[in-house]
């Protein structure tokens, strides 16, 4: 798929729309002036940039992509610019994508989704879904109340006949996007900001949100991979141009209640975790290190200075420490959040909207902000920043706006949002922002091209829950992070990913220690997998009498991984499970991290008649990797 197909010198445009003074782009385009230029950008992107030019108000909207040569991926985002000495007329129904995709008749057409971080136990986390789109009836997702993630994730995947395309949005706001066949085999695709009715001041500038198409031929389950290797290869963070690999944390500000945190206890904890030889890689602070006002609790954000009756001389001990060990420094803050008593509040009540957002929006706010963050990572030599939200900021950024600026606040913020990510990662190259949104509640691809999600979602620990997490998640995200602390083996397992943190009771001698150092060195042993390609082996249930079990594969090591849970009343004791992405002729050593043998099968034997696991035990769960034969 090319990129400049769709950018074509024509009248009006076939991927994207507005509105402007009451007329539909079509019919304005033609009578604007035009533009258009390409440049390389590396060996793998070519950047494409075309130009309209309203010479009667000054509107300019430039339109810059990119052309992946290296995948079936194109993407794109609008600039609206007001050049000139007037408010414009008014902007509306800004759609980045509006696009019709025509297959032919008889064309069927499969939407792929899921839900995302909805905190509801009735339904679960990142729940894949199957949407059947029918002719005349539109189906419509939106992120709810400002957050992108949560609700539904801005990620589709529409399969046809053998083939789809992967639509994705980026943008840490609120976004919209609808879907709609017709009775001649063509399929609509409309998405963007969902509230956009504004005019622009002279010189202003505002962009849309993010937009990706991926091609892919074959099967669902093949474009995903696809798309995480796009993601993998293309977007995920590099600190200090390297790629990230699984970790280790551990933190005590759980298992202390956040307030309990001390400088003392913060070195005693790292030290139990080295006296028990747990193999960490860093040492995690989350909340509760802070100022808040007397008698207060620990959720009461807004006075970032360390609290001194507990860290006599601030957290530079703690971090200094932690790196005399070898571990990397996690800190966490919630900086968006503002509470009344704290510093922010009382003395800058002029940068927060509705009381109670940091508005990121304002450059006074902006700029204390990123100094403020980038003090602590000078000083403390961060490793990474920790950077969570606990407000739903829609409603305040419509109430905020007149009338003839709906969206204007929300731009700015999600705007003055993301100049904050990219100037810390441009102060401190080596540094790794994790992503928290009361959990998994911002992880659209805009924001996951600066960081990652190290907590994926605020509700945790449940064997079932963080299964079902990791199963539809796996899909979208090559790389995210949860708790594995537990002493249990089906728990540990349970919640293993590419990035792991221990926040129990790490202190007390009578903890099962040496089931946790087996959990974890296994844990080792097979996480590099998780950034290979992802197969689910069962359908997605949760059911207690279920199993569940999926496939990481790394075709170009010629190895991977199983991970099969046997839930607490599965009637079943053993399992088939069809291997996917093997090579058929070829022979692999299949290793049950339970058992003693290894067993040498072919790849066409795991993929037709399966491997058998038994699970004699619930409830239960086995790991199991395979490596080709050299």
């Amino acid at each position: 798929m090319k990129f400049e197909n769709g950018l074509e010198n024509k009248a009006s445009s076939s991927f994207f729309s507005f509105t402007y003074d009451g007329k539909p782009a079509a019919e304005l385009l033609a009578t604007w002036k035009f533009k258009r230029a390409s440049r390389p950008l590396d060996n793998q992107r070519t950047e494409h940039t075309i130009v309209y030019a309203d010479p009667k108000t000054g509107l300019e909207l430039r339109c810059v992509g990119i052309e992946y040569r290296d995948f079936p991926v194109v993407e794109w985002m609008l600039y609206f610019k007001n050049t000139g000495d007037k408010d414009t007329p008014i902007l509306s129904d800004i759609l980045p994508l509006d696009e019709q995709f025509d297959q032919g008749a008889g064309a069927h057409y499969v939407l792929n989704h899921n839900n995302g971080d909805v905190h509801k136990t009735d339904i679960g986390n990142y729940v894949p879904l199957r949407t059947e789109l029918v002719p005349g009836k539109e189906v419509q997702f939106a992120g709810e109340k400002g957050l992108p993630t949560q609700g539904a994730m801005p990620y589709f995947n529409i399969e046809w006949g053998g083939k789809g395309l992967i639509v994705v949005l980026g943008w840490p706001g609120q976004w919209s996007a609808r879907f709609t066949c017709d009775n001649a085999g063509g399929i609509r695709l409309r998405a963007g900001q969902q509230f956009t009715h504004f005019r622009l001041h002279p010189g202003e500038e505002v962009p849309s949100p993010r937009v990706v198409l991926l091609r892919w031929e074959g099967d669902t389950v093949r474009g995903q991979n696809v798309w995480r290797r796009w993601m993998i290869a293309h977007n995920m963070p590099r600190p200090n141009g390297e790629s990230l690999k699984p970790t280790l944390s551990a933190m005590n500000s759980v298992a202390l209640d956040y307030t309990g945190m001390t400088s003392d206890n913060q070195l005693q904890w790292i030290d139990r975790c080295l006296e028990e030889k747990l193999p960490i890689d860093r040492w995690w602070v989350d909340a509760g290190w802070y100022q808040v006002p007397k008698g207060s609790p620990w959720w009461t954000y807004g006075t970032w200075e360390v609290d001194k009756t507990r860290f006599p001389e601030g957290l530079k001990p703690t971090m200094d420490y932690a790196h005399a060990k070898g571990l990397g420094t996690v800190l966490w803050f919630c900086p968006e959040s503002v509470r009344p008593g704290t510093e922010l509040h009382t003395n800058h009540k002029d940068w927060l909207l509705g009381g109670g957002l940091l508005n990121l929006g304002n450059p006074d706010a902006y700029n204390w902000l990123v100094e403020h963050v980038d003090r602590y990572i000078t000083e403390l030599k961060l490793d990474v920043y920790r950077n969570d939200n606990d407000i739903n900021p829609l409603d305040v950024w419509l109430a905020a706006d007149a009338p003839d600026r709906q969206g204007i606040c929300e731009i700015r913020h999600v705007t003055g949002f993301l100049a904050f990510y990219d100037e810390l990662l441009k102060r401190h190259r080596n540094l790794l922002i994790d992503n928290c949104c009361a959990g998994g509640r911002r992880n659209d691809i805009e924001t996951l091209r600066r960081s990652v999600p190290l907590w994926r979602s605020d509700h945790w620990g449940e064997p079932t829950e963080m299964q079902c997490q990791t199963y539809g998640l796996a899909s979208w995200l090559p790389y995210f992070g949860h708790c594995g602390g537990q002493f249990d083996t089906y728990v540990f397992r349970s919640n293993m990913c590419p990035s792991v943190v221990l926040v129990q009771d790490l202190v007390s001698k009578n903890q099962d220690f040496e089931t946790l150092r087996r959990n974890i060195d296994q844990w080792r042993r097979m996480a590099p997998n998780f950034l290979g390609d992802y197969y689910p082996l069962t359908p997605y249930s949760r059911a207690a009498n279920a199993w569940m079990a999926w496939q990481f594969d790394r075709p170009e090591l010629g190895e991977g991984v199983v991970q099969a849970f046997r839930r607490p009343e599965c009637p079943q004791d053993s399992l088939q499970l069809r291997l996917q992405g093997l090579e058929p002729e070829e022979i692999y050593e299949v290793k049950n991290f339970d058992e003693k043998e290894t067993v040498s099968m072919s790849g066409k034997e795991l993929m037709s008649n399966g491997l058998t696991v038994t699970l004699h035990g619930k409830p239960a769960a086995a790991l199991i990797t395979y490596q080709k034969k050299k």
